[in-house]
C-alpha cells in the first residue's frame, strides 16, 4: 500500500467520524458506549482506549480533559486537529514516512503507524455508531483494511492464546457486506513460540488478504502456530459463524464472549469446548 493510499484512508475515516457526529444532539453525545465508563465524546478527541493497561493510563488524561465539554466543542476540536494533521501528512516526503519516532506502543515510522491508527479510528467510529444506533461504514477501503487486521490476528489467537492441539483446524465464517472465510491449521507440536509478536505480526501489516480465504503464510510449518490454509477443510475441528459486527466486537474486546454466544450471535459446528475457548480468547487488543 502506498503512502498516499494510507493517507487517503486516514482522511476518509476522519471524514466519516465528523459526518456521523455533526447532527448529534447533546443527549446523543452523552450516550454510553461498549467501552466501560466511556460515552460518545470520549472516542473523538484523541485516538484512545479505556484504561486497562499502561497505554490506557497514558491516554485517559486526554479523555478526562474533554469530558466536561459540550459535544459541539469536542467535534470542533476534532475537526481542527484532524485538519492540521492532514496538512502535515500531505506535506511529508517519502523519507519522512520511513523515519522512526516514539509512539505510545513503541517505535514506529509513519508508514507502519498509520495502518494502526486507521484501524483504531474505524473501531472507535463503530463504537459510536453502535451507541447511537446508526450502523454503517461496513464497506469500502477503510472497513476492508480494519477487518483484515482482525482476520490476521486470529492466527495469534488460535495458536498462541488458545494453544490449540496439533492438526486442529478452525474455520471462521464471517458473514455480511465484508464476508470472509478464514481457515487456520495448527502446525507442528510442542508449546507456542514464547517470543512476543510485534504489532504488525498480530494485526497484519503485509500482503493483501484474499477476500474469500486467507492464503498460506511464509511460515506455514512453524512449530505451535496456527497458519492460514489455502482452502477450508470440509470438516474442520470447529467452525464458528458470525456476522462482521460480532467478529469485530469480539476481536476488539467490545463484547463479552459468554453473553454474545448466549444471544445466538455465534453459531458453532464441531468441537464446542474448543469454540468456547477461542471465543474467550478472541480479544487481541491491548
Amino acid at each position: 500500500m502506498s503512502d498516499q493510499e494510507l493517507v487517503a484512508k486516514q482522511e476518509h475515516v476522519w471524514d466519516s467520524i465528523a459526518t456521523l457526529c455533526t447532527p448529534f444532539t447533546e443527549r446523543e453525545w452523552k450516550t454510553p458506549t461498549d467501552c466501560p465508563g466511556w460515552s460518545v465524546p470520549d472516542h473523538t478527541p484523541k485516538d484512545m482506549r479505556h484504561v486497562k493497561n499502561e497505554l490506557g493510563r497514558w491516554i485517559e488524561p486526554w479523555v478526562d480533559r474533554c469530558r466536561p465539554w459540550p459535544g459541539a466543542r469536542i467535534l470542533a476540536e476534532f475537526i481542527t486537529v484532524t485538519r492540521e494533521r492532514r496538512r502535515v501528512l500531505d506535506a511529508m516526503s517519502a523519507e519522512e514516512f520511513t523515519r522512526e519516532f516514539h509512539t505510545p506502543i513503541g517505535s514506529h515510522s509513519m508508514r507502519s503507524f498509520l495502518p494502526i491508527r486507521i484501524f483504531d479510528n474505524w473501531v472507535h467510529e463503530q463504537d459510536i455508531r453502535r451507541a447511537v444506533g446508526h450502523p454503517g461504514h461496513f464497506a469500502g477501503p477503510v472497513a476492508e483494511h480494519a477487518l483484515e487486521r482482525v482476520v490476521r490476528a486470529m492466527s495469534f489467537v488460535v495458536g498462541r492464546k488458545v494453544h490449540a492441539a496439533p492438526d486442529t483446524t478452525v474455520v471462521f465464517e464471517v458473514t455480511g457486506a465484508l464476508d470472509r472465510t478464514l481457515a487456520l491449521g495448527m502446525q507442528g507440536e510442542g508449546p507456542p513460540l514464547m517470543r512476543r509478536p510485534s504489532a504488525d505480526a498480530v494485526a497484519g501489516n503485509g500482503a493483501p488478504l484474499n477476500t474469500r480465504c486467507a492464503p498460506p503464510s511464509a511460515d506455514a510449518v512453524a512449530v505451535g502456530r496456527a497458519t492460514p490454509l489455502a482452502q477450508p477443510p470440509a470438516l474442520p475441528t470447529v467452525r464458528l459463524t458470525m456476522d462482521v459486527e460480532t467478529f469485530v466486537c469480539l476481536g476488539c474486546g467490545r463484547w463479552a464472549p459468554e453473553p454474545t454466544l448466549a444471544s445466538g450471535k455465534v453459531q458453532i459446528a464441531g468441537d464446542r469446548a474448543l469454540a468456547e475457548r477461542i471465543l474467550a480468547q478472541m480479544n487481541f487488543m491491548p
